[in-house]
């Protein structure tokens, strides 16, 4: 089940507020604990519907922990090309509130700037990064029904392009005559299982209050105060004589007047202490312009007040003015927010919905859900890693980030004074005593060492001597700070070649029970999914059971990490159509991996096309489960694999994270010697979440 639902509007004004109040207080019905966030809300005050949200549900939240960043900031963070910044910080907000809660409604933007295509771009973003289904909100004020069906399709498009799941979209403020017409306008183009729904118009929701107005126009409050919740039903301007513009006042008249028209102010009044005229909201005093003393004491003693209000601006401006005024709804209008509550659940049959939000699953990944989900597993178990080449300037950098994130502990091996001078050099800040820097030669476990990897290699002719220079190679001493539980994994390779990374590993850590092949992924971070990329890195031309028995670890990986795994064997051919020896050994391992793991999803052999791409993979392998929505890619040897993940990340500009070594009995992983800074900073903290489950 999903934690969450994401509201989204498409345009201002959509009475986005209304939803989100009626769902609320259905979803503290059915659920013990609901939480609410708002990823981006307009600066300077605070969010006035936030604020509503959180007293009127007595929410045990505070508003900055509800509120993830302001409009201006998140457009500079856009602008800098920091989108990846921007969102990084709005699930790490979310997921601590996700933590705490059995459920969270989530709002999307007001759209009060201009650029109604980029901001439903970064709802759009934002949902997909956060996992959520949508309940999509249009407006359907000033809209033929072509035109509400033409933008509630585009903005369905977008979310649908991007694969983000709509599960319901409501079109608000239909007038009552037109409710069919608006659902079977969506129903034209919307699939079976999205539920559409219609809100009419409701006129009290529609109307400012003379507070709005008062605060709209930095009005003077002269009389009735208490009643500055009136709502406006109408507006009249009180430019002509007394008698003739009487018959002119509606219901819930607001009427605008010079200030020394006492004729108009008196007038109005007494009608609306008669039972032969409409009930008047207010008035408003135009032109800085006050009624004379005379006329002040008449209203004072008037048996009925209603809010007089005045203004500077002049008669014309002031109801143009008030005329383009949008009500909203706020935190002491308890009588618009029951009215709100009411609208939604009398139009929205809350059953088919909650029920259809209990039966979502959210099967991506996106990679800055991977990369945070790596944070939180390493912050909630710290582990130790061991750096064997602690002078290289990306692993100084790279240990200076660890530990300001304080998410390892870190051994840098090597000369002190040299990595000093490096750190000095290249103006890095490390922070020396939050962190252990040993040289292998000088440390005091160094005897006990040489003579551990003696009695470990005696019997392949290693004597004392050459115990005691393997043990000065850092490689050795890193790996056997692993075994001796001084560490628990190691990350190298920036400087060292691959087999002088795992080589020690091969000898004295050794693979763990069942397992008889060391193999690598890589997590491949693309645009909108994270998958799994093996064996890139170690293994040349595995045989048909070491290629299954690689395809079995790296699902075992990808469950580790949080990734659904459906096992694609790539091959040049899909299905039985192939024939040759290298579709054979595939074919014949995934035969393999069926019959030792049969809970696993796999097809092989498959081509990458028909495995990732869901049109291709349905023609070429219609009956599969895995075709078109592989997670976890097994190449057929390392040319092809290493090839292939080197293109993808060049091309795509995705982010290749590893290889993570599978099959060892403690975590030893190897860097490329052109890795950069988050090369070391990534693979550092999977190699501690490796460790975690050890």
């Amino acid at each position: 089940m999903t934690k969450g639902i994401y509201i989204a509007s498409i345009e201002d004004h959509s009475g986005k507020s209304l939803v989100s109040l009626g769902l609320m207080q259905n979803l503290l019905g059915k659920m013990p604990k609901v939480g609410y966030f708002r990823p981006m809300v307009e600066g300077g005050e605070k969010d006035n519907h936030t604020q509503i949200m959180l007293s009127h549900f007595n929410l045990k939240l505070t508003y900055d922990q509800v509120v993830g960043i302001t409009r201006i900031d998140a457009v500079n963070l856009i602008n800098s090309g920091e989108t990846g910044e921007l969102i990084d910080l709005i699930i790490s907000k979310y997921k601590q509130i996700e933590e705490q809660y059995d459920f969270v409604l989530v709002e999307g933007t007001d759209f009060t700037g201009d650029g109604n295509l980029v901001e439903l771009d970064i709802n759009v973003l934002i949902a997909k990064n956060l996992g959520l289904p949508v309940i999509l909100i249009g407006n359907g004020i000033g809209k033929s029904k072509e035109e509400l069906t033409a933008s509630m399709k585009l903005a369905y498009n977008s979310y649908h392009q991007k694969e983000v799941q709509i599960i319901a979209i409501i079109n608000n403020k239909i007038l009552p005559e037109n409710l069919e017409v608006a659902n079977a306008a969506m129903r034209s183009f919307l699939p079976k299982d999205i539920e559409a729904y219609a809100i009419p118009r409701i006129g009290s929701l529609l109307n400012p209050t003379m507070k709005e107005v008062a605060n709209a126009l930095n009005a003077k409050i002269l009389f009735g105060e208490e009643f500055m919740e009136n709502q406006i039903g109408s507006i009249g301007v009180g430019a002509m004589q007394l008698r003739n513009y009487l018959p002119q006042i509606k219901e819930d008249n607001l009427v605008i007047t010079p200030g020394d028209r006492a004729d108009i102010i008196l007038g109005v009044l007494q009608a609306n202490i008669s039972k032969s005229y409409p009930r008047i909201a207010g008035i408003i005093l135009t032109g800085g312009l006050l009624p004379e003393e005379p006329i002040i004491k008449l209203i004072e003693g008037s048996p009925q007040i209603v809010p007089i209000l005045t203004v500077e601006e002049g008669t014309f401006q002031v109801a143009n003015l008030v005329g383009d005024l949008k009500s909203n709804i706020y935190a002491s209008n308890n009588k618009k927010i029951q009215t709100s509550i009411e609208t939604f659940e009398h139009n929205v049959p809350i059953g088919a919905l909650l029920e259809k939000l209990m039966q979502f699953e959210n099967k991506g990944l996106t990679p800055r859900m991977f990369q945070y989900s790596l944070i939180r597993k390493a912050q909630k178990n710290r582990k130790h890693i061991v750096l064997p080449e602690g002078t290289d300037e990306r692993i100084i950098q790279a240990a200076a980030r660890l530990i300001k994130s304080d998410l390892v502990e870190i051994t840098l091996l090597g000369n002190p004074e040299q990595i000093k001078e490096k750190a000095i050099q290249h103006g890095i800040s490390l922070d020396f005593s939050k962190l252990h820097v040993v040289d292998p030669v000088k440390s005091p476990n160094f005897e006990d060492y040489v003579e551990t990897i003696y009695q470990l290699r005696k019997h392949k002719n290693v004597n004392m001597d050459i115990a005691r220079d393997l043990m000065s190679d850092v490689s050795y001493f890193g790996t056997m700070m692993i075994h001796k539980g001084h560490a628990d994994g190691m990350v190298s390779g920036a400087v060292h070649t691959t087999q002088h990374t795992i080589r020690p590993a091969l000898q004295f850590i050794k693979t763990r029970p069942g397992v008889n092949i060391v193999s690598s992924v890589f997590f491949m971070c693309l645009e909108d999914r994270v998958s799994v990329f093996g064996d890139c890195a170690i293994n040349p031309n595995p045989t048909a059971l070491e290629l299954a028995e690689i395809a079995i670890s790296s699902a075992e990986s990808s469950l580790a990490f949080g990734i659904e795994p459906k096992i694609a064997m790539l091959s040049y051919s899909s299905g039985t159509s192939g024939k040759g020896e290298d579709v054979e050994k595939v074919r014949e391992a995934t035969e393999i991996v069926k019959k030792m793991r049969p809970d696993l999803k796999i097809e092989g052999p498959i081509q990458y096309d028909a495995a990732v791409d869901m049109e291709v993979g349905k023609s070429k392998l219609p009956n599969s489960e895995v075709a078109g929505q592989a997670s976890v890619l097994i190449f057929p040897d390392l040319n092809t694999g290493n090839n292939t993940y080197k293109a993808v990340q060049r091309e795509t500009g995705a982010l290749a994270i590893g290889p993570m070594l599978q099959g060892l009995n403690k975590p030893v992983n190897d860097l490329s010697r052109g890795c950069t800074v988050d090369d070391v900073y990534n693979t550092v903290i999977i190699t501690a979440i490796q460790a975690q489950d050890l």
